[in-house]
């Protein structure tokens, strides 16, 4: 079971460390967690696919939170 644990705690490191949402390269993440998972993991296709959405500028996001409190709100 200690065995379980590190292995369960080395896994964890890795996701903090390459996760695509904080910085890490998306192809690095995939491969890292397929060494991780191991042969019985199922195949890469199907799996759920990783997608990584970039940040959107901060003049879009201003302008976004901008526009949502210019609805009118509902009244009961």
């Amino acid at each position: 079971m200690n065995d379980e644990l590190q292995r369960q705690a080395r896994r964890r490191a890795f996701i903090r460390a390459h996760h695509p949402d904080r910085g890490g390269d998306a192809a690095v993440f995939i491969a890292g967690l397929a060494a991780f998972d191991g042969p019985a993991a199922p195949p890469i296709s199907r799996r759920v696919r990783v997608i990584v959405v970039r940040h959107r500028p901060l003049l879009v996001r201003l302008l976004r939170i901008l526009a949502r409190r210019r609805r009118p709100t509902r009244v009961r």
